[in-house]
């Protein structure tokens, strides 16, 4: 009985965990650690759901029965023929329905002790969403501000190396935060996906213990960062980086040096910037992309646009942050990122003391 099924609670206690929606819909989200074996592929799915609205669900059933069938049989023999009698998967749907019900079915008759998802990925996703509200409350964060180039996930990367609790949001987003952020080849992941990450991620903190988190807006490219999360992060205790222009430079020259090699990414990039630049200043970046000035563009990005677009984020999203520390290099070269994130960590450790 449907009562009886397994939940969310239980994934644990299975074996394995078996999503046996279309490629597409997996790649969207998916439950971590779950398998793809596919009872409808992409164009199968399309194709029953077109019979089922323009003839009738009779006649659907009929063919999603027979591609059901033989899907199941190639997952069964390509995938699941060394299985022991003991062997025990938990198969889930979109809503724990047919598709899941019919590779259950099946797997119970051999004997294995499978398991059908009450409520499949849609019952998992009504958890992510309820404990990304109820987490962040529970956390204590420390952000680390400062303006475009201060090398600000560099400095989280090597405070998680010296064994403290960092949450990366724009490595779990595949996005460095602004306009020019964008990674080429990479894409961001699903907005769903993004969330069960952000997840996995707040569930291994220690509620004991802070949190450093780099200042982010609610938006790190097209990702939205969840209302709890955020709000919690804006009234966490701030840490600045201060470091030199000629510093900043360096470092983003170093940082972004994909786009000195793919220049007209670049200049597309840029030309995102229309509503907010001139077109005399436009022009003249896009001529400097041209003669590969590289250090002119990047201060003048700086000066002209990153700075004075960090002040007015800082003044409308981090009044509430608690300020403890400003901490000023003329360094951000590897070996200068790792003693800031010393300096970060030590000062923290001060505080308290």
């Amino acid at each position: 009985m449907k009562h009886n099924r397994p939940t969310v609670a239980d994934l644990a206690a299975y074996d394995a965990i078996i999503d046996v929606r279309s490629p597409a819909e997996f790649a969207e989200d998916h439950i971590p650690g779950a398998i793809n074996c596919p009872v409808l592929d992409n164009e199968q799915r399309i194709q029953v759901g077109t019979l089922y609205k323009q003839v009738s669900p009779f006649e659907a059933k009929k063919i999603g029965a027979a591609l059901v069938s033989e899907n199941i049989a190639k997952h069964l023999k390509t995938s699941f023929l060394d299985r022991p009698k003991n062997w025990k998967p938990l198969i889930y749907c979109w809503r724990g329905g047919d598709r899941s019900g019919s590779m259950t079915t099946v797997f119970k008759a051999i004997g294995w002790q499978a398991g059908q998802l009450d409520g499949g990925y849609k019952a998992w996703r009504s958890h992510v969403i309820a404990r990304l509200a109820e987490l962040p409350p529970q956390l204590r964060f420390i952000v680390v501000c400062g303006a475009t180039g201060n090398a600000k996930t560099r400095i989280l990367q090597d405070i998680d190396g010296l064994g403290e609790q960092v949450l990366d949001l724009e490595t779990l987003a595949c996005h460095k935060g602004s306009v020019l952020g964008v990674l080429p080849d990479q894409p961001q992941p699903s907005q769903k996906a993004f969330e069960t990450a952000l997840l996995q991620a707040l569930s291994r903190f220690d509620p004991a213990r802070p949190v450093y988190v780099e200042a982010e807006s609610r938006k790190i490219g097209n990702l939205h960062v969840p209302e709890a999360l955020i709000e919690r992060i804006r009234h966490g205790e701030c840490i600045t980086v201060e470091a030199t222009l000629d510093a900043r430079v360096a470092f983003l020259l170093k940082d972004y040096d994909y786009f000195l090699e793919r220049p007209e990414l670049l200049g597309q990039r840029l030309d995102v910037l229309r509503s907010l630049q001139s077109r005399e200043t436009l022009n003249r970046w896009q001529q400097l992309i041209a003669d590969a000035d590289w250090p002119t563009l990047v201060r003048e990005l700086l000066e002209l646009h990153y700075d004075p677009l960090y002040r007015r984020s800082q003044d409308y999203n981090f009044t509430g942050l608690q300020a403890l520390a400003a901490i000023a290099t003329d360094d951000l070269s590897p070996a200068g990122i790792a003693q800031l994130a010393a300096a970060i960590v030590h000062s923290r450790a001060a505080q308290i003391a």
